[in-house]
C-alpha cells in the first residue's frame, strides 16, 4: 500500500510539472501548433463542429488573447513601483475570459467544472461566445475582426461603438483578421 501511495505522489508531482503555460514553439504556424499540440487540434475542431466557428478564427483569437498560454493573466498594477495593487481585470486563461463572463458560460453551457486554463473549455467558450454574437448581432462567425471586437468590448460595448474611440483596438482587430487569414491558408495545406 505504501508503494502505491508513493507512486501516486510521484505521478502527481510529474503531472504538476507539465504546464499549459508553455506556448507552442511556433505560434505563427497553424500546422506546427496543431502538430505539436494535438489536444489543441481536437479541442478547436470539436468547437468548430459544435458551434460553427472556424478553427482559424479560434486560433487567431487565442493567439491575440494569450499567445496560447493557458495561465495568461493581465499584468499586475503597482503603486509606487513596488506595492502590488492587483490586476487590471479578472481575465484569465487561453481566451482571457473575465470572471463574470466565464460564470455565465459555466451556467449556460460549460458546466461548473469548466476551466479557463484548459484548451478544450477555452475553445468551446470561444465557439459559444461567437455563435451567440452571430445569433444576436448578425456578425458572421467567419468575420474575425468584428467577432474579436465584440469578444473584447462585449455586445453592449460593440453596439455603443466604444471600439471606435480606441484606435489601438481597431489595429488589434485588423491584426487578428490578418492572422486568421494566415492560419486559414496554412490549415488548408496541412490538413
Amino acid at each position: 500500500m505504501r508503494k502505491l501511495i508513493q507512486a501516486c505522489a510521484v505521478m502527481l508531482l510529474v503531472a504538476s510539472c507539465a504546464s499549459n503555460a508553455t506556448p507552442p514553439r511556433n505560434a505563427t504556424n497553424a500546422c506546427a501548433i496543431l502538430a505539436e499540440r494535438p489536444d489543441f487540434a481536437r479541442a478547436m475542431r470539436a468547437s468548430e463542429r459544435k458551434w460553427g466557428v472556424p478553427v482559424h478564427v479560434q486560433m487567431a483569437t487565442i493567439y491575440q488573447e494569450s499567445s496560447f498560454r493557458g495561465d495568461a493573466r493581465p499584468p499586475r498594477r503597482w503603486l509606487l513601483g513596488f506595492i502590488p495593487r492587483g490586476r487590471a481585470s479578472s481575465s484569465y486563461g487561453y481566451a482571457q475570459a473575465l470572471d463574470s463572463t466565464w460564470r455565465e458560460y459555466q451556467e449556460k453551457e460549460g458546466g461548473r467544472w469548466a476551466r479557463r486554463d484548459r484548451i478544450h473549455d477555452a475553445a468551446d467558450f470561444i465557439g459559444w461566445t461567437m455563435s451567440q454574437t452571430e445569433r444576436s448581432m448578425g456578425i458572421s462567425r467567419h468575420d474575425a475582426a468584428n467577432q474579436y471586437l465584440v469578444f473584447h468590448e462585449g455586445r453592449t460595448g460593440y453596439r455603443r461603438g466604444t471600439y471606435r474611440n480606441k484606435p489601438w483596438l481597431m489595429n488589434v482587430a485588423r491584426r487578428v483578421e490578418t492572422r486568421a487569414a494566415n492560419y486559414k491558408r496554412q490549415l488548408a495545406s496541412c490538413r
